[in-house]
């Protein structure tokens, strides 16, 4: 039997050992982690404020907001505190609630965007019932949906993952407690106890990408039936960013967690990494306001507001 002690702590890999580039890898994360930061808030803002934007569609999309803000905080924050104190150190209880929290948010997060695909069927395929089918009490019970199928699959990975004996050893080849990397330190069948927490993510995954895509071919077939050109690019207009989305987030997910896991530390999984972890809750802010013209509108007066209470002049917006 290999010897197993108690892990208290683990070590986590960093982008580099060289002061400056360390120095480097805080500026870009911290810059990332604050626009991220003030995109989100400023979306989640405007919905809540903006009387235009009360609507089952913004209201979904402010929850994924919170999502994301979520997402890159449970990693960006050690990131960085480690790369400016050239410390590596990352506690049990902390590698824990990095596991646990992150899965939450991105699970929550994906069974959000197959009830969004759902909004916007309803909202193109049965226009006339839409208000009655997306009543207020039924987008509460589905978001509330979204973050109990988050917190089942979290629980499941992260208990079968920390009820593993960790013996080979404490370092973790990656910048934030990866379940993958942490199925490598452990030294029993991990493939046994992981199964619950694998048959229900692709259970779930799954069933959430088989409803997208029966959604969206729905939603393509009835939007080639309007007659009017302005009508189809008005009803594109509105699922076009969430299908980037979507392909932003399946994409990054599936390079990350289908390639085989390196047994030294490799750039590659390092940049796979930021591209799930860091890119979609920085770039999902931008893409949902680049299209969206109530999303500008709402920001334009947002940041007017927030101008005028800081300057007390007045503006006036045409």
């Amino acid at each position: 039997m290999p010897n197993c002690t108690t892990v208290t702590e683990f070590l986590l890999l960093g982008f580099s050992d060289t002061r400056q580039l360390q120095i480097l890898h805080f500026v870009i994360f911290l810059a990332a982690y604050l626009a991220a930061l003030v995109g989100n808030l400023l979306v989640i803002t405007a919905v809540t404020t903006d009387h235009h934007l009360h609507s089952p569609m913004y209201y979904f999309l402010a929850h994924f907001s919170i999502l994301d803000l979520g997402s890159i905080s449970v990693i960006g924050p050690k990131s960085m505190a480690n790369s400016l104190l050239n410390n590596r150190i990352i506690s049990y209880a902390g590698c824990v609630s990095q596991v646990f929290f992150f899965f939450l948010f991105c699970t929550a997060g994906f069974a959000l965007l197959t009830i969004m695909a759902y909004d916007r069927y309803v909202a193109i395929c049965k226009a006339l019932h839409y208000g009655i089918i997306m009543n207020r009490r039924a987008c509460i019970h589905m978001a509330a949906s979204a973050w109990v199928v988050g917190a089942i699959n979290s629980a499941l990975h992260t208990g079968s993952t920390f009820s593993l004996p960790f013996c080979h050893s404490n370092t973790i080849n990656q910048f934030f407690c990866e379940v993958p990397q942490l199925l490598k330190l452990s030294c029993s069948d991990t493939y046994r106890r992981e199964l619950r927490a694998i048959v229900f993510s692709m259970c779930s995954g799954l069933g959430c990408f088989v409803f997208i895509t029966v959604s969206y071919v729905q939603i393509f077939t009835a939007v080639w039936r309007i007659p009017s050109e302005q009508g189809r690019q008005k009803a594109f207009s509105t699922c076009i960013p969430h299908l980037i989305v979507v392909s932003l987030f399946l994409s990054t997910s599936i390079v990350t967690y289908l390639k085989p896991v390196s047994d030294s530390p490799s750039p590659l999984d390092l940049l796979a990494a930021v591209l799930y972890s860091v890119v979609p809750p920085l770039m999902n802010p931008v893409i949902y306001s680049m299209r969206n013209r109530e999303i500008q509108a709402a920001l334009k007066q947002l940041l007017h507001r927030l101008i005028c209470s800081k300057t007390n002049l007045p503006i006036f917006v045409s």
